[in-house]
């Protein structure tokens, strides 16, 4: 069974990240208001191209964190198969 990696993160942190999720969770709920009202196509395919940028923001915002932190301390604890993980994870992330 795989151990849970789990990372500490400060409270300005946590909460700059879940305002960002909670404003993309309101845009899923606008887009999805937007279908039941049989929105024009235009208008529903905007909001989720802000919805994918939103969320890439987030993600890079996450990804920098986590290699200026999380893989550095790797690296300087010699723990150098970090960085095949970083190799994997930016593959998963194209």
């Amino acid at each position: 069974m795989e151990q849970i990696k789990k990372k500490e993160r400060p409270v300005a942190d946590k909460k700059y990240l879940t305002k960002r999720l909670n404003t993309i969770e309101g845009q899923v709920r606008g887009v999805t208001n937007m279908i039941a009202e049989d929105r024009y196509c235009g208008d529903i395919l905007i909001q989720i191209s802000a919805i994918c940028n939103s969320l890439k923001s987030v993600g890079e915002s996450i990804l920098k964190n986590h290699l200026e932190t999380c893989v550095v301390k790797a690296i300087k604890e010699d723990k150098l198969d970090t960085i095949e993980e970083v190799i994997a994870l930016f593959e998963r992330l194209k």
